[in-house]
This record gives C-alpha cells, structure tokens and sequence, in this order.
C-alpha cells in the first residue's frame, strides 16, 4: 500500500493523475459531493448564527468508509478537488467526513491535468482555504432558506408541488419578460428597393439611403426612375481590422458550443468535464481569458509551425467579467501540438472548437479594406448606396471566426466590388422593392440566456448550466422549434422600364431550440415579482454575487452576510402568506358566435385549458386541452374555438367508428373501446384517417405483445403481463412482482397464487389509472 492518499471527485480523473504519480501514491475518488444539508426539514438552525446541520448522503456512506479504510492504511492525505469554490468545498466536506485534522490536510491544486501540473501541484500543496469554503456555504445555505421558505408560499397561493430559487425564478423572469415584449410588439412592414448594376464585367448591389414607407411610395419611386442615370458620386475607402475573440470562459464556450456545435448548456459541460478529466484541456469552469506564459509560447510556436511566422501576435486579454473568480486561466488545449483526443465524436467536435479559438487568440488581426459608394439617380434625390468588404490579410479569419446569435448578422460575408471610379455611369439591370417587415427582440436560446446572467451579474461559471436544466425540469421553460407563419409579401420590379407588382409568400419567425416561458412558469413568475420583489431584481441578486466573492476574500463573515438577508426575507414570507390571496389563473376570451356562451381559458389540476359555457349548477361546460405552445395570456377566442372541434369522427375502420378526442391526460383516437394517445408532435385536429388506423394496429401490437398469460380463478381474472420494468402479475387493481429467475411464461396458476399470497401482507402497487 502506498504511504500517501490522493482524494478527486470522479474515477476518470483519478485514473489520469494515478498514471503521473509513483507508486508511493494511492488516487482514489469520492464520486463527487460527499455531504449536503439534511434533506428531510431545512437543516439550518436560524437561531444559532444560521449553523447548517450537514449528512453524508446515503449513496456515499459506503464510499466514505472505503475512503476511511485507506486513509487509516497510508501515512497521509492530500485532498484534490477541483480548484474553485465547489471543490474546495467537497475538499472541506470529505476532511470532515473522515475526520481529519483540517491544519494538517494537504490540499492541491491545478487547472490542468498534465504530468508537469500534478507534480508541481505536488510540491506545493496549502491547507483548506476556508474563506472559499465559507463562501460556498453561504450560497447553500442561502439557497436552502429562499427555497424552503418560499415553496410552501406557492403551493398554499398557486398550486402544489411548485418550487422557487433565488436564481432560477431571475432567470425564468428574463424568459417571461422577454415573451411579453414579444406578444406586445407591433409589427411595421416597410419597402427598402434594392439596386443590381452592371460595371466594368462585374456586378454591384446597392440599397436606397431610405426605407419607404408602403407599396405606393414604393411605386411612385420606381415611375420616377423609369428613364433615370445612375452614376457614383462619391467612394469611401477606409482600411479596417478585426481583432480574434478571447480564448473561451465557461459561458462563451457554451455560448459557442450551441451556435456551432448545436450543444445544449449541459451537453457541452459533460462533454469539457470529459475533455478536462482525460487532461485535454485546462479547467472548464471559469471566467477569466487570461493565458500563461507558457500556453502564449507554445501556441506562438504552434502558429509559427502551421501557418508563418506573419500569423503570430501573442497577447494576454483583460478578464471584464465582474466578480470573477478566483485566478484561473481560459479554457484551452493542455498540449497545443495535440489536434485529436482519441475520444468520442462530440469530445472531438469541443475540443476542435476550443483549440481553434485558443490559437486563433493568438493569431494576427485581420487586415480588411471597407469600401462605400453613393449611387446618384438622376430623377431622383434619393441615393443608392453600395458596400463592399476585401481581406487584405486573414490573420486569425485563417483558422476561425466567431459566430454571432443573429442570424441576419451571420450572414454577412465579405462582398467584392469591381473597379470603380468617382463619376462613373453605371448600367441599370433592375431595382426591387420587396416589402419587408420589423422583428421583436428574440427569444434567448440557453447560450443567450448565459450571456444575460453573466451581463448581469447573476451567477457564476459552476451555476448557469444547473440552473438552466432546473427551470426546464420545472416545467416552467420549455426548449422548443415552432414554426413560423406564412405572410403575403408584395414585390415591385423596375426592369427595363417596365413595372411589374406581384405576390409572394415568405414564412416567417421559425424558432429554433429556443425557451418559452409556460403558463405555470409566468404564474410563479407574476406572483414571486409582486411579494417577493426583492429577490427577483436583478440588481439584489447580482449584488448577492458580488457578497459570496467577499466572503471568498475574506472581507465579510458569511452567517453576517445570512443574516442581512434573512429577517427582512422572512417578514416578507409571512406576509404574502397571510395576505396574498389565492391565484386562480383565468382569462375570459369572449363569446362563442354560435352557442352565445361564455369562453375562456384557465389553467386546471393536468395544465391549461379552455371551456366553453358556466361550470353553474344543471349546466355541463365543455373543456378543450390547450396545444403545447399555448398560453393563457396570449390565446385568442378564434384558437380557443378551433380546440372545441373534438372529437372528430375521421371513418371507419374494421366496421367500427374512429373517434378523435381530447381527455385530461390529452388527445386520443378512441375505435372500438380501445383509447389511443395521440404523440405530442401530431395535431389532433390535423390527423388523418389512415395515420389514426396506423396507431391503432400498433397499440393493438403493443397489447397483445403485452399479455403473457390469463387464467380465471373463482371468478377473476388473472394475466401475466410485460411491464415497463419486466413481468408482473395482475389481480384486478393489484400488481405483484414476479421474483427475480423466475420464468414469466412458465408460470401455472399454482404457482401465481403462491406469489399472490407470499405478498399478501406487503404494500401492493396500483394498476394506472385511466
């Protein structure tokens, strides 16, 4: 046994370091997080200065003994977790949990897993910082008093079963605020006519200085250049450059992951996490874009070796980010000589990405030349202007180029013009004035919504993707594709003197991978902005973060920084709990045309829905589910009124009459007593016969394949069925497990009732309900 103990978090980061130490060396891992707050009540004793009362979770009793076992065997223990705030952390945790003495446990740091790193990590190990400890607890258990003292408020004004976090509810806030500035945009249609000329055997585009402000300006502008000469006034031309992007943080990396790679948040954290733990790259959470002095040489010899010496500029870039933590260095390659990893085809894709975008931050600007021409009309005091982009020298665009969230931007691309000279007459090919139409702000893709929590202050490099994946998970944020909807455009085209009008059509706002709040998501929202307005402004949470960095320095006591916020915070929670009355969420819509009686949409017990008629006492309304992507602030009458259209009778199949309807738990096709679940992605009111057939040959597939046996035994029923997690047997509304190596369809009734009965005494499993 070795004489010394090494602690990581997770077995693949233990197997890389085992390979750089000797065989004096022991590398074992905890699997992540040892201990946590209790979960059963809050675990924080408010009275006494806020003491958290901690345990070692159930699923790490057996990992702490084995832990336990080798420190007693080796001389020491050197504690390396990760080097920011949660590792430090779990470091704190596992000393405690093990009982050891925290003056004299190593612990060591690194932001790469290379055998140079480990070995000077080594030999320059430092106790536990508790300042950084303390600063994660003051998050956990601030976390812990928002969440349990606001949950209960909810599911006492709203609903059941609903939670709140002091991130999460800022960032599902963002989500619903950006929805309703969508919903409240006017959209404006405009004409901005674009010029196609001829000159010395090239082509050059050119708009008009104005947008005009409808089809008749449109048509007035063209009658006034019928005849017209068009030559160049004036020509700017004006030398530029473009500077490489930073190497990655851990948000542009996401942020670029999901443009380029088509990432979720998470996927591209797993995906660096593997990346980081089989020493590829340096550590991937963080928000400093500084480089050191080695990584700037070895990528300078790196560019000078692949692309000359002309494409070198090292530079060390400025970290912006407020409150970053501690002194981390960008993530990068930890070889910058290594192309490939060996690894999986995403592993590949991430680290191609962020050794691209860490050479490229090392490589020349772009050298550019930017050119403008006025285009003068001769019957006319409008211009038509003309810009053109060349690359004088790529630098870094050799290798790579940012790409930017709005998809009109990304479209630019460097445009060439011919020779042209001031004073010069240009041949008319045609002008076209296509009507064009103003587009709201966009909805944030997960990347975009990094972006703002970090523009804002809010959160740090460990919690933008957990809390993400929480307010989805929550079903208060759906990532979803819509389509967009089809517009009528009109067109006028000058050719050859000739005005010609037509029609086209154009689809317009297609979402894709992008977060809608739901209903219950603006619910929460709503109700958490008017009595709880403090803990959802972005400057209070912001200034929460720049208090956890204090503490991390050692400016400020955490259970002080607590308890600032605490008693103001729980006078305000018992307050909406005796005073804000219950939320019943519903909007009248109108009256239906046709029955004369009262619509509206209401969220229920399975989610949103809309009725049609008074729930009094003799009347029965009628309900209708509402469609994914509807809300009930937004739906309008004539939407709520084609949901009323179920059932739909679409035929007959089998001489048996197929049914469309909608229940409670969503639409189906009901044929001859069976009930169907329509999937999410087909339309109820869309579907047609042959595709409602199709679904019911394969339930009736599924059903048969599902019965293994059925016996009658005085006078019930029997089956053995497959079920979701293996055989089992049912006995009317019971459900009994059938043990382990026990051939399902070899089973006599002896033998079921011997089952049934050597189960008769433990707690049974209801059968579902339809």
């Amino acid at each position: 046994m070795g004489k010394h103990l090494v602690i990581v978090e997770s077995p693949a980061k233990a197997k890389t370091i085992e390979k750089f130490l000797g065989s004096d060396y022991v590398v074992a891992s905890s699997f992540g997080h040892v201990r946590d707050l209790h979960s059963d009540d809050i675990s924080i004793d408010i009275d006494n200065n806020f003491a958290p009362r901690y345990e070692i979770s159930s699923d790490k009793k057996k990992v702490i003994k084995e832990l336990k076992d080798l420190a007693a065997k080796c001389g020491d223990v050197w504690l390396a977790t990760d080097e920011d705030r949660e590792g430090e952390a779990i470091s704190w945790h596992l000393a405690e949990s093990l009982e050891l003495d925290i003056a004299q446990t190593k612990r060591i740091v690194f932001h790469e897993i290379t055998k140079p790193a480990i070995l000077q990590a080594i030999s320059n190990p430092r106790k536990i910082d508790v300042n950084l400890v303390n600063a994660q607890q003051a998050r956990r258990v601030l976390d812990r008093l928002v969440g349990y003292e606001l949950s209960p408020v909810l599911w006492k004004k709203l609903r059941p079963s609903l939670s709140a976090g002091r991130v999460q509810s800022v960032a599902v806030k963002l989500i619903v605020e950006r929805e309703r500035e969508i919903m409240a945009f006017a959209t404006e249609s405009s004409f901005r006519p674009k010029a196609n000329f001829k000159a010395n055997g090239g082509k050059v585009l050119a708009e008009l200085n104005e947008r005009l402000k409808d089809a008749a300006a449109c048509k007035n502008f063209l009658q006034d250049c019928i005849g017209a000469s068009y030559s160049i006034d004036d020509i700017q031309v004006r030398p530029a450059k473009k500077s490489p992007a930073p190497p990655f943080t851990t948000s542009t990396l996401q942020q670029e992951a999901s443009r380029k790679l088509g990432f979720s948040v998470s996927r591209t954290m797993t995906v660096a996490q593997k990346l980081y733990e089989a020493g590829h790259i340096t550590y991937m959470r963080t928000d400093s874009v500084n480089l050191s002095s080695l990584a700037i040489n070895t990528a300078k010899e790196t560019i000078g070796q692949l692309f000359g010496a002309p494409y070198s500029k090292p530079r060390q870039f400025a970290t912006k980010t407020q409150g970053a933590q501690e002194a981390h260095e960008a993530i990068r390659p930890t070889y910058f000589d290594r192309r490939t990893t060996g690894m999986g085809k995403d592993e590949e894709r991430l680290y191609d990405l962020i050794w691209k975008r860490a050479v490229a931050s090392q490589m020349a600007d772009a050298q550019l030349e930017n050119t403008t021409v006025t285009i003068s009309i001769s019957t006319s005091a409008y211009r038509f202007i003309a810009t053109g982009q060349q690359v004088k020298f790529d630098g870094f665009l050799k290798l790579y180029m940012e790409s930017v969230d709005d998809e009109e931007e990304d479209e630019e691309a460097e445009r060439l013009l011919p020779n042209l000279k001031k004073g010069q007459e240009l041949a008319l090919e045609n002008i076209e004035c296509k009507q064009r139409y103003t587009r709201p702000a966009p909805r944030y893709t997960e990347a975009s919504l990094v972006r703002k929590l970090e523009e804002l202050g809010i959160g740090r490099p460990s919690t933008y993707a957990p809390t993400i994946s929480t307010i989805q998970k929550r079903a208060y944020v759906a990532k979803e594709s819509r389509p967009g909807i089809e517009r009528t455009l009109e067109l006028l085209v000058l050719k050859a003197n000739k005005i010609e009008e037509s029609l086209s059509k154009e689809v317009f706002g297609v979402e894709k991978n992008k977060l809608f709040p739901t209903d219950v998501g603006m619910m929460v929202s709503d109700f958490l902005d008017e009595h709880f307005s403090t803990v959802m402004d972005y400057k209070f949470t912001a200034k929460v973060e720049q208090e956890f960095d204090d503490i991390a320095e050692g400016k400020v006591v955490w259970q002080h920084m607590i308890g600032s916020f605490y008693k103001p915070f729980h006078q305000t929670v018992e307050k909406a709990t005796k005073e804000a009355g219950y939320v019943n969420q519903m909007r009248e819509l109108g009256v239906d045309p046709v029955s004369k009686l009262q619509v509206s949409a209401r969220f229920g017990k399975y989610g949103p829905y809309v009725q049609l008629g008074p729930a009094a006492e003799g009347d029965k309304p009628r309900y209708a589910k509402m469609k994914p992507g509807q809300l009930i602030e937004s739906i309008s009458l004539d939407e709520a009124m084609e949901l009323f259209k179920l059932p739909r009778h679409l035929g007959s199949h089998d001489e048996k009459e197929v049914v469309v309807d909608s229940g409670r738990f969503g639409p189906y096709v009901k044929h001859a007593g069976m009930f169907v679940s329509i999937p999410k992605a087909t339309d109820p009111l869309a579907i047609r016969l042959e595709e409602a057939i199709e679904l019911i040959e394969n339930k009736k597939i599924t059903d048969a394949n599902r019965s293994i046996s059925k016996f009658e035994h005085e006078g019930k029923t029997i089956e053995v069925l497959n079920g979701r997690w293996g055989p089992y047997i049912k006995l009317g509304k019971e459900n009994y497990k059938i043990p382990k190596g026990t051939e399902a369809t070899a089973l006599g009734i002896n033998d079921i009732l011997g089952i049934i009965n050597s189960q008769a005494d433990k707690p049974k499993k209801k059968g579902k309900k339809k």
